[in-house]
């Protein structure tokens, strides 16, 4: 514990960092980091005040596997958000950026521009409206999960349907995580963030 409080004015000195200067090193938010704690990404204890040190050479050592290109996890996470409301597609682009994480932003109006993304490149994540002009969320979903290619894709439904609206229109595929409108972003990102760390944790076992 000494090597720590005794680290002296040069962080290259020390062997430990804290969590918030991790999270500065690698560009990325306090609850990733913890997440990547805890996941085993990254090589932390716990002092007995309940704080997190991490060993800096584990932090640079997964800046080096990030910059080198030759893991998955390395790649940004896409994402593509289908809604028609214009208000509500640059609400998703401003506040999205400003979270400053690793991940790319398509947006589409409707469910058939959405299939058409998706025919191009498959997102890791689709956060969809389900009213939307001609072909809506709710035939879009049903048509992604009839592809058993796109499986592994992550859906998300924002809505300011009812569950018993959603059950008039014949409901949703179990796996389909639902949310209400107002658009939760503070939910929305606290899962992108889990999504980003399962894909490097994929990158650091396959690396």
């Amino acid at each position: 514990m000494n090597d720590v409080s005794q680290g002296g004015s040069k962080a290259a000195d020390r062997e430990y960092c804290s969590t918030s200067e991790a999270a500065q090193m690698l560009s990325v938010s306090l609850g990733t980091v913890q997440q990547m704690v805890e996941n085993g990404l990254l090589d932390a204890w716990k002092t007995a005040g309940g704080h997190r040190r991490i060993r800096i050479t584990s932090v640079e050592a997964f800046l080096r596997k990030r910059q080198s290109g030759g893991s998955t996890a390395t790649s940004n996470l896409r994402i593509l958000v289908a809604e028609d409301d214009v208000v509500m597609q640059t609400l998703y682009q401003r506040t999205l950026a400003t979270w400053e994480l690793p991940i790319d932003v398509k947006i589409v109006a409707s469910g058939f521009e959405g299939l058409l993304e998706i025919g191009r490149e498959m997102p890791d994540l689709l956060i969809s409206d389900l009213v939307m002009p001609g072909l809506d969320g709710f035939a879009m979903i049903r048509k992604l999960r009839s592809e058993p290619k796109l499986a592994q894709m992550d859906i998300i439904a924002v809505t300011g349907l009812s569950p018993e609206d959603i059950d008039k229109e014949g409901g949703l595929p179990d796996d389909v995580i639902i949310y209400n409108k107002p658009i939760p972003f503070r939910e929305l990102k606290g899962y992108i963030q889990a999504k980003l760390v399962q894909t490097q944790r994929r990158g650091a076992v396959r690396g």
